[in-house]
């Protein structure tokens, strides 16, 4: 696998968790409510319509608006990552395959694109590209449920755990108070409020590094 693919899988997964939330804030699902004019507010009209006055639970347009709201849980960060890890390994091959005006056949591309991935010892293979996806998106996955075997939950630190630990040492290296930005207080808020989009992408990139490295054990 040669370093651009790398790039082009992890780049398709972390860019495409951290643009997610982007483009729900834009169509209109916002943290504060659906914004009115907006694509949302649109789409909340038309199921609110077809389901006789109301958007029931589960639908597109609640689940979107949850994701808005709250961010996206760890099933569908996982499906973005996935999708966005599938795009950027398809896109990797884009600039290795320079065809001729005139050569549209499909079979011929199929073709030519094969051998040049024969012939290129370097390429990324679908176990290699698998790891690098299934590291990222289980480093994204795994993250908020480490947070909470330490002892960051959603109801605060858990008394006796090793986030109590840390947070004992940090007030006591404070002067008995644990300051904003430490780790303590980094680590508490993912575990309270979930990963942010910066957290999910480091944590999305050093999954898909492991991954990668890991593609070469076998």
């Amino acid at each position: 696998m040669g370093l651009g693919a790398v790039v082009a899988v992890a780049g398709g997964a972390v860019g495409a968790v951290a643009l997610v939330p982007v483009a729900l804030g834009a169509a209109g699902f916002t943290s504060a409510g659906i914004a009115a004019g907006s694509i949302a507010a649109k789409l909340m009209s038309v199921t609110a319509v077809a389901n006789g006055g109301g958007v029931a639970a589960g639908s597109a347009v609640a689940v979107l608006q949850s994701a808005g709201a709250a961010g996206l849980s760890g099933a569908a960060t996982a499906v973005v990552a996935g999708a966005g890890g599938a795009v950027g390994w398809l896109a990797s091959f884009i600039p290795r395959f320079h065809l001729s005006r005139n050569d549209t056949s499909l079979y011929k591309r199929a073709l030519h694109r094969s051998e040049a991935h024969q012939n290129r010892g370097t390429d990324m293979d679908p176990w290699t590209a698998a790891c690098v996806v299934g590291g990222a998106l289980g480093a994204v996955v795994a993250a908020p449920v480490a947070l909470g075997v330490a002892g960051f939950t959603a109801g605060g630190i858990a008394a006796g755990s090793y986030a109590a630990g840390m947070m004992s040492a940090a007030a006591v290296a404070n002067g008995g108070g644990v300051a904003a930005g430490t780790t303590v207080a980094v680590l508490q808020s993912a575990g309270a409020a979930g990963l942010s989009g910066a957290a999910t992408t480091a944590a999305a990139s050093v999954g898909g590094a492991v991954g990668w490295l890991a593609s070469f054990i076998s």
